[in-house]
């Protein structure tokens, strides 16, 4: 009876880590909880180990459930709530990694695109490359997590208009590139998944772009499926310990979105031409002073070659935290949740305007909202569907123990870490900590089986362009899939009566 009752306290773990993550849902200027209703904030790292150089056709960051596992405790113990990858192969298998992520209450917006041909759309000419090849990649990636309930979101684009010059023939793009990622969710997913476009903070065409992407394009006051549900910007304005709400521009960025009709976040942050780096911007993002921004992604979880990883990883899976993480843990501690959790019902009211060549300024800005149509034979894929699509699903997460050799800042090595299944959404405060040896030596990174990643970059960089002259919309430089409880019990019922 003892056996049967451990079994059973078990198979809730373990029920619970299949459904831990309620689907978020855009309203108006917030994200929020589709279950309890509750304002959902990003609080997030961007996730791109051994950056974009990494050979995916084997292997991706969503991929390897031992690195996974090893990851989202550590993002757990940080108080982390959503990740974004920015270059994925959606032909591999992402069900462990995905339902690691989703057992601890993390959330993963993905980009569509990838630096690969017929993967992106080329800025310098956008309509020799928005074809069906294209969206049939686009597509795939759609079929490729629309089932994982902690799919918070996909990316139409990364920093596409970066300048004037390709703000004027690519925003038409990326709105009817919207429109068809938006009809297929439509079509072929169980609940509605958020997409949105990420922006360069580049000031002079940064307020036009999210003023043509947000708003309603719609003739007959119909959904308008090409209009942006959320509005990403990568900004680095803030920097060092000195900066503040006014010196960074935060206080503008305040002024620009205090409209919006979309939830508008960092989809990365976290200047480091001040060093060490202790994110004092942190506070004032989720304070009351910014609750207009509904979170952001700190730039970046590995160390790469352009220095904003929070941690150090090894090919051989050691890991070596860095002092970023934990800065950034001092400053989630401190954080008020009941603030990040709450919203209003002027918020997510909001409407969108009426799209017109008013809205727009005159800074080289597309004011066209006659959108490309629908490339030939992608009529056909929205309808039907891909043919043998390789479509995710949450599958229970029975191993929760991290085998793969942790260190602390000090040197110790880390002891028991572990994940823990979630009731909803991860949160800083909510774990124990972790427990450290006696320091010892880092590992030293020389050796081919050792060397930390440092193979480029996995995002963007605030220095310059992501993507040169081809738009790859993965920062190359710089679904409603909720698993019915009954068949998640009976999957995991099933392993338990196996295990007795």
């Amino acid at each position: 009876m003892k056996t049967f009752t451990n079994a059973l306290v078990a198979l809730g773990a373990l029920a619970t880590s299949v459904a831990a993550s309620n689907p978020i849902v855009a309203k108006g200027q917030d994200f929020v909880d589709s279950v309890t209703d509750k304002r959902f904030m990003v609080l997030g790292v961007d996730y791109q180990p051994f950056g974009q150089g990494a050979d995916l056709d084997k292997a991706d960051p969503l991929s390897n459930a031992t690195e996974c596992l090893r990851d989202a405790a550590l993002m757990q113990n940080l108080g982390v709530n959503t990740i974004r990858s920015y270059n994925l192969n959606p032909s591999l298998n992402h069900d462990e990694c995905m339902s690691i992520f989703n057992s601890v209450g993390i959330y993963i917006i993905l980009d569509v695109n990838s630096p690969a041909a017929n993967q992106h759309l080329d800025r310098s000419d956008p309509a020799s490359t928005y074809t069906k090849a294209y969206l049939t990649h686009v597509f795939t990636m759609i079929e490729a997590f629309k089932n994982y309930p902690n799919t918070l979101a996909f990316f139409s684009g990364n920093e596409i208009m970066n300048d004037v010059e390709s703000s004027m023939a690519n925003p038409p793009y990326v709105r009817a590139l919207q429109r068809e990622m938006k009809s297929y969710i439509k079509n072929h997913a169980n609940r509605t998944i958020p997409v949105g476009y990420s922006a360069a903070d580049v000031r002079s065409v940064l307020e036009d772009t999210w003023a043509y992407l947000q708003c309603d394009n719609s003739d007959d006051g119909s959904d308008d499926l090409s209009r942006s549900d959320f509005f990403g910007l990568n900004s680095y304005s803030w920097c060092g310990s000195e900066a503040t709400f006014t010196s960074s521009g935060y206080d503008k960025l305040v002024e620009t979105f205090s409209n919006s009709t979309i939830p508008v976040f960092f989809s990365e942050y976290g200047c480091n031409e001040v060093q060490p780096r202790t994110f004092d911007e942190v506070p004032v993002l989720y304070g009351e002073k910014m609750t207009v921004m509904s979170g952001g992604l700190i730039f970046e979880w590995t160390q790469e070659d352009n220095n904003y990883g929070i941690v150090d990883a090894y090919h051989n899976g050691t890991v070596h935290l860095r002092g970023d993480y934990d800065a950034l843990m001092q400053q989630y501690s401190g954080l008020n949740i009941t603030l990040i959790e709450n919203h209003n019902n002027t918020a997510t009211s909001l409407k969108p305007p009426k799209c017109s060549a008013g809205l727009i300024g005159d800074n080289g800005v597309s004011k066209d909202f006659d959108l490309p149509s629908v490339p030939d034979g992608v009529a056909d894929l929205i309808s039907n569907g891909l043919p043998s699509a390789n479509a995710g699903s949450v599958v229970p997460v029975t191993k929760t123990k991290v085998d793969l050799p942790v260190y602390a800042t000090s040197g110790g090595e880390i002891s028991g870490l572990a994940i823990s299944p979630a009731d909803g959404s991860n949160k800083p405060g909510k774990n124990g900590g972790l427990t450290t040896g006696e320091p010892s030596a880092a590992p030293s990174g020389n050796g081919s089986d050792n060397d930390a990643s440092q193979t480029g970059s996995g995002g963007s960089s605030p220095t310059g362009s992501s993507e040169g002259a081809s738009s790859t919309d993965s920062s190359s430089a710089a679904g409603k899939a909720v698993v019915a409880n009954g068949a998640a019990l009976g999957a995991v019922l099933g392993l338990a009566l196996f295990a007795l």
